[in-house]
């Protein structure tokens, strides 16, 4: 094994493992030039941000354009408990693996981490032990501003769609189009550039205002959103329960405009999962323009192009649509970018990331990328969702598994954050593994049928018994897997994901099928939902009335062939956050069905999905603090 690289740092390995932060804020991270360097990144390719970070252009895309592809591999999980079963840690384990020990070139690609969970519950996202992204806390927190944008964005286009129906109510037809339409100096009025998107789309082919009749000036000024219709929500990224469901319009200015709406989560908004799924800066453009915020009164969609908005919010979005670069513990190369969650959005990195990833690793190389949650929800999406538009076909998916979460799935007790685990949880009980190896198997059968390798990293703890590990390998393989290995990188870093480093390798250099879909994209909404309620164990679906209407208008307005975004529990196959191990026979209730139509997917809620998560009792935030004599974070996780 060589460790020859370098950019590859010895970490020297402390037992019991200190805290994350106190792992994190002993290393001195490379400069980032450095890590660039490492993957042959002219300084022209980057820009810096700070010592530790850079923004890589898209224009190394352009660069690399007859440049192979390295392997593709794609992180998931078991179904997990409250606890998170370690996959981004797994996932910095492993390629600090293949890259600091087994001398492969690797990049590893990863979402950024929301700071809802980083103050809520959860905590960070940067991994954690021997096996990190580095600078912690500037992971975890700001990072490069990528969120902030998209806040900025959403926040614009919902001012927009409020601000014009106010307008529209307080103005005459020719009113309201001599003021979007102003005189110049001279006196003569002209259209701006964007608003030949919607007269395009009205199929009124005139580039001069005047020259339009009274009934297309009514059609051209007049958006007429229904306020019942709107879908479009103002964000940020706190959990704040509060604003789950406001009203609006209560200043004495806006008198008689009062509508109830409500804010989510930054990273649940599509200018989120726009940023995820796009493939150059003018795709980006097109996609946001696209966006529908909600319906005229007489039901046609009305989009962020027809509000005149949709190149405002491209400026504000135009830096962040390159990736960040960053490292690891041992120094090997990390893009993180987007950060859509995985129960309420497709909740994968970017396709930029991983486009550019490739090209720079190269043939032989390696690109391990993250899909959040369970492999029903992120891997599923990975697969029907991300690369369907990327066009790129992973080679191994890797599954992560613990001892605590299979007990869990085979009858254990309740698992709680925050609160200390069961004994269950820490003797050995083997017939309890087994019980819940049945959840482990059905996640290898689904991640099978699309083609790939499936290897399981069984995440070690320091309670795991040879025995317990033993009964999860064996069911790996009896469920089809191509390999199961045992893992120690939270304790070890690199040095103990060498052996899933090598079944990585092993499985992506094994011939695998082309890239097979759950479901094609011309069949209706209900039969792509049904396939994917199928893949969870369900003998059926059951829609509300508002889901039936929904799909109705979607199919009717042209968006039956996008495919399909569930937003679901991510703690059991089912709706059911308590149900465990791998159940059948239930029916999945549909609540309602919304539209993604800039991301290109429709998503339907399951349950009662949220899109606002809440604050527990004692969230994270009460560990965080800064020492004000060194400026060092301290207590984040």
């Amino acid at each position: 094994m060589s460790t020859s690289s370098k950019t590859h740092r010895k970490l020297n390995v402390l037992s019991p493992v200190p805290a994350d932060i106190d792992i994190a804020n002993s290393v001195v991270p490379f400069h980032i030039s450095e890590i660039a360097q490492e993957l042959n990144l002219d300084p022209s390719h980057y820009d810096l941000y700070g010592k530790y970070k850079a923004k890589v252009l898209l224009s190394v895309l352009d660069d690399l354009q007859g440049s192979g592809d390295g392997y593709y591999v794609v992180v998931g999980g078991i179904t997990p408990t409250p606890l998170g079963e370690g996959k981004s840690t797994t996932t910095v384990g492993l390629c600090q693996a293949l890259g600091a020990f087994l001398d492969k070139k690797v990049v590893t690609c990863l979402r950024q981490p929301s700071q809802g969970p980083t103050f809520g519950i959860k905590g960070g996202a940067a991994g954690g032990g021997y096996s990190q992204v580095i600078p912690m806390d500037e992971f975890n927190l700001h990072l490069t501003g990528d969120i902030h944008a998209i806040t900025a964005a959403n926040n614009l286009l919902a001012a927009a769609i409020d601000t014009r129906i106010f307008h529209e109510a307080s103005q005459s037809d020719k009113a309201l189009f001599n003021r979007l339409c102003p005189p110049n100096k001279e006196g003569k009025r002209s259209f701006s550039s964007i608003m030949f998107r919607r007269l395009n789309k009205l199929g009124i082919s005139k580039t001069k205002p005047e020259d339009l009749t009274p009934e297309e000036v009514k059609k051209f000024a007049r958006l007429d959103i229904d306020p019942d219709s709107i879908t479009w929500r103002r964000v940020m990224d706190v959990n704040d329960r509060f604003l789950r469901k406001i009203t609006i319009g209560q200043g004495p200015e806006e008198k008689g405009m009062v509508r109830e709406t409500g804010f989510d989560i930054s990273v649940a908004s599509e200018i989120m999962a726009v940023l995820a799924l796009t493939t150059s800066l003018a795709d980006m453009r097109e996609r946001l323009g696209k966006m529908v915020i909600g319906n005229s009164k007489a039901g046609e969609p009305i989009t962020a192009d027809d509000l005149g908005v949709g190149g405002a919010l491209t400026v504000l979005m135009k830096d962040a649509i390159n990736p960040t670069l960053m490292q690891t513990l041992e120094g090997t190369p990390v893009l993180v970018h987007a950060g859509p969650f995985a129960n309420i959005a497709h909740g994968n990195s970017s396709v930029v990331a991983d486009k550019i990833a490739l090209k720079l690793v190269g043939p032989g190389g390696f690109v391990v990328t993250e899909a959040g949650f369970g492999a029903d929800i992120g891997t599923e999406k990975f697969m029907n969702i991300k690369c369907r538009y990327s066009g790129l076909t992973p080679q191994c998916a890797v599954i992560v598994a613990t001892i605590r979460a299979l007990k869990m799935h085979g009858g254990g007790p309740e698992v709680v954050a925050g609160k200390p685990l069961d004994r269950a949880y820490l003797t050995e009980n083997v017939a309890l593994v087994e019980a819940g190896c049945v959840n482990l198997a059905r996640h290898i059968s689904n991640t099978r049928a699309y083609g790939v390798n499936v290897v399981v990293a069984v995440n070690m703890f320091s309670t795991d018994s040879e025995a317990e590990l033993n009964a999860v390998k064996n069911a790996a393989l009896f469920a089809g897997a191509y390999d199961a290995v045992v893992c120690t990188h939270h304790a070890h870093g690199g040095r103990g994901a060498v052996d899933l480093g090598i079944a990585v390798q092993r499985a992506c250099e094994t011939v695998a099928q082309p890239l097979k879909f759950l479901y094609p994209l011309d069949i209706s909404i209900k039969e792509k939902i049904e396939a994917i309620a199928k893949s969870y164990g369900a003998s059926g679906v059951e829609y509300s009335e508002q889901a039936e209407k929904q799909i109705e208008m979607y199919s009717r307005q042209g968006f039956s062939n996008l495919p399909i975004c569930m937003a679901k529990t991510q703690y059991s196959f089912s709706h059911t956050a308590s149900v465990k191990g791998a159940p059948t026979g239930f029916v999945l209730p549909i609540r309602d069905v919304r539209a993604s139509i800039g991301a290109r997917f429709i998503y339907p809620l399951v349950g009662t999905m949220s899109t606002m998560p809440g604050l527990p009792t004692r969230p994270c935030f009460y560990e965080i603090d800064l020492d004000t004599t060194t400026g060092k974070v301290i207590g984040l996780s």
